[in-house]
């Protein structure tokens, strides 16, 4: 006589139809789960990397030069910066959105200036890397940037 084992079919249709539909259910879980970390493991990516940091001549302040790369669709979400921001787009194509001005789209070899405090976000509304350096005049011991509410 053979021991029973999970994978012989049961003598029980119902039992078998149970277990399909368990079957069935894991294995729709076990898509959905992978389908959601899988989109948000994908998630376009905005990365910002500080080249220098230095006093300047103004007291309380520093230059702090910086490139931020953004994927196709990343976006830096919308923040401040407690001084100045000069920028320069050295490839692809940026949003540029302030709060109280119109959104612009900057393509390499332009540049743009945002003012201290004042809420921006940009967003790389191109189809490859864009790449900006930027170089922030700002109160020394503050935060770089800092999160704004979503509008």
């Amino acid at each position: 006589m053979i021991a029973s084992t999970w994978f012989q079919r049961p003598e029980n249709p119902e039992r078998q139809e149970t277990l399909v539909r368990v079957a069935q259910f894991a294995g729709g879980t076990i898509v959905v789960v992978g389908l959601a970390v899988g989109g948000w493991a994908q998630q376009p990516s905005f990365k910002r990397t500080v080249l220098q940091q230095a006093d300047i001549s103004m007291p309380g302040r520093e230059a702090v030069t910086a490139v931020a790369e953004f994927q196709p669709g990343a976006a830096a979400g919308r923040h401040t910066h407690p001084g100045e921001e000069i920028g320069y787009i050295l490839e692809g194509q940026v949003l540029l959105e302030q709060d109280g001005k119109p959104a612009v789209t900057l393509r390499a070899g332009q540049t743009f200036l945002i003012p201290p405090g004042t809420v921006h976000n940009a967003t790389n509304s191109g189809s490859a890397t864009a790449r900006v350096v930027a170089t922030y005049l700002v109160e020394k011991g503050k935060p770089l940037a800092t999160p704004a509410p979503a509008k």
